[in-house]
């Protein structure tokens, strides 16, 4: 990103009320972060209606609704075995459901391969490496770019393009395998950006990475939102996913038992007993304040 600064932003502050700590706006400069263009273009929505998934005569999935729109990031948290991961994998074709449909705005994707999803705008970035790791970093990069239909000129343009936006220019002809923790992730991330992708589910995106390159990596996230990008992320790094997303799903024993904003959820009692638990939940309202207030 640039080191230009940019117009105010909005961070928190800690102020007393009571016995009780909120947090309150000040501002500070932000480098700033080219948007798209805007378009006159509708603004795309992907959902998930009434999934539900069955294994061995057991519900893992059980009527779940969930949408994300263009420009837009939302999570989809939960205690492990709550059925995120089949969600993920119902949305982005890798399973079918059992029960329910996926929807991009009125087409129906629900028997669509995952392949010709992804043609259609619905990127998916996997919790596992999905490099190549003998091959060059812009090598990696162009194995994508060859299935499009561009001339060699347009792909080698294209390929910088990503390359700088993506901040790993300097990295192009180092193997994938040699590649720190966040830098592979900024690569992954690079080649699920090589089509266009109106929306991009992203599984344990901060996983295996250190404290610096996770936010870093939470820039970028943020950074697909200014680009028009719908982001569902799930991951178990709760306090670093709720600091990027507008709003989120809380999945329990394969249902969605609470969503809404970050506010919404840190409040939330149910929240706090299924899934944050009493430490993690007062850290939280800390530093978030109550719906509201």
């Amino acid at each position: 990103m640039s080191g230009q600064e940019g117009a105010p932003a909005t961070v928190g502050e800690a102020s007393q009320d009571g016995d009780t700590t909120y947090v309150e706006p000040i501002e500070v400069a932000l480098p700033v972060v080219a948007e798209e263009p805007e378009s006159d273009e509708p603004v795309s929505v992907l959902r998930g209606q009434s999934l539900t998934k069955v294994y061995k005569k057991r519900r893992v999935v059980a009527e779940v609704d969930i949408q994300v729109e263009q420009g837009e990031i939302v999570a989809l948290l939960g205690p492990n075995g709550a059925g995120k991961t089949t969600t993920f994998y119902m949305l982005v074709g890798l399973i079918g459901p059992d029960g329910g449909k996926v929807f991009l705005d009125d087409a129906e994707l629900t028997s669509v391969p995952m392949y010709r999803r992804a043609r259609m705008g619905v990127g998916y970035l996997a919790q596992e490496p999905s490099v190549f790791r003998r091959l060059t970093v812009a090598d990696n990069v162009m194995s994508i770019l060859e299935t499009l239909p561009l001339t060699r000129k347009e792909r080698a343009a294209r390929l910088d393009e990503l390359l700088d936006e993506l901040s790993i220019a300097h990295l192009r002809g180092a193997k994938a395998f040699s590649l720190s923790g966040g830098e592979r992730r900024r690569l992954e991330i690079t080649r699920a950006l090589v089509q266009r992708p109106k929306f991009m589910l992203l599984d344990e995106p901060f996983a295996g990475i250190d404290p610096i390159a996770l936010h870093d990596i939470q820039e970028i996230v943020a950074q697909l939102k200014t680009r028009g990008i719908g982001v569902i992320i799930s991951d178990h790094s709760v306090e670093q996913t709720l600091e990027i997303v507008d709003r989120a799903y809380i999945m329990y024993e394969g249902e969605i038992r609470v969503s809404g904003t970050v506010s919404d959820l840190v409040w939330s009692d149910e929240v706090a007993e299924l899934y944050l638990g009493p430490s993690l939940t007062e850290r939280m309202r800390s530093r978030y304040a109550p719906p509201g207030a």
